[in-house]
């Protein structure tokens, strides 16, 4: 429980910042990406949805779960505050209430990372489904 306790912050934060650091990453691959690609290049749709939502799913993970990795921290912040306060013999009102504020910012930290991740995933989405949509009206033209 001691190594726990120690380093609680690191791990869960940390996980969060490499969560958050790979999603900014691949926001930003893809963002160029979408923003260079020439529809005109692809003679196949499905080939083109490949290469239009490649990383789309790591982003929409990290936003579905990062909230997860968040209130792990709390429940496990809560657990180490409550066991402390066991092994004391002492029930102080500060000592539960600065636990539980520092057990709760992991929450905190993992909203801070989904949000965004979800906002970005929709917003790349919607470019992938523009180019879906530029090349069918592409194909149309050209097969007029």
């Amino acid at each position: 429980m001691e190594f726990l306790q120690a380093n609680l912050d690191y791990l869960v934060l940390g996980t969060l910042g490499l969560m958050s650091f790979i999603m900014l990453a691949l926001v930003i691959e893809r963002y160029l990406y979408l923003n260079r690609v020439k529809v005109q290049q692809f003679d196949h749709i499905e080939t083109l949805k490949i290469d239009l939502t490649r990383n789309l799913t790591t982003i929409s993970s990290i936003g579905s779960n990062a909230p997860y990795v968040g209130l792990l921290g709390t429940v496990l912040g809560i657990l180490v505050t409550f066991y402390t306060m066991g092994q004391g013999g002492k029930i102080e009102v500060h000592t539960i209430m600065l636990g539980l504020a520092l057990a709760l910012k992991a929450t905190a930290a993992g909203l801070l990372v989904a949000i965004p991740a979800i906002i970005f995933y929709n917003a790349l989405l919607r470019k992938v489904e523009v180019l879906t949509a530029r090349w069918q009206a592409w194909q149309d033209g050209k097969g007029a």
